[in-house]
């Protein structure tokens, strides 16, 4: 921890509301040095009512990160598997490396299993995410569209849920048509 960064004990995780849009979308576009897809993505999940669940960290009455989920398919079908997709995450720079972001990610895999879901993917740096429990996906015979397999990972929410499934699990279309 840096001196510049001091811990952040003041936020409050939140469900996102229709209010917190625009600041999402900022923190999105901040998070991503400027680079709206990630942005574009989280306004096009919201406006398909794909983004569940959708948490906010507030500091001082302020929206200063974001972290969406949103439902995940599989080729070949399977209607007894419910997945989650983790991502896209955003920490406004200035509260960086201070946790927010880690915590968003806890509540979220919190709010995933509330919600029924069997496991939640992620394409990501596999040091960070196996902090949270996250294997690589090939391990369950699981590949993805975007074909990052060392960087696909899973966690199951409940135990034996993915026993034997195996496939392509395909993100929301939004996600091409954000760029993403």
């Amino acid at each position: 921890m840096t001196p510049q960064n001091p811990p952040v004990r003041s936020e409050h995780i939140r469900i996102a509301t229709a209010e917190d849009l625009v600041s999402i979308r900022q923190v999105h576009v901040e998070a991503f040095g400027g680079r709206a897809e990630e942005a574009n993505l989280v306004d096009l999940l919201h406006a398909a009512n794909k983004a569940r669940p959708s948490l906010v960290a507030v500091c001082d009455g302020r929206v200063v990160a974001h972290v969406v989920f949103s439902p995940v398919s599989i080729e070949p079908a399977n209607d007894a598997i419910k997945i989650a997709g983790l991502g896209p995450i955003g920490v406004l720079p200035e509260f960086q490396h201070r946790g927010i972001g880690s915590r968003l990610v806890r509540a979220g895999i919190e709010a995933c299993q509330q919600d029924q879901f069997d496991a939640v993917v992620v394409l990501g740096d596999p040091h960070l995410y196996s902090r949270f429990g996250f294997q690589s996906a090939m391990n369950y015979g699981l590949t993805n569209e975007y074909v990052a397999d060392g960087h696909f990972m899973i966690r199951e929410l409940r135990g034996g849920a993915m026993s034997g499934v195996k496939g392509l699990l395909k993100y929301a279309p939004e996600f091409r048509a954000a760029g993403c």
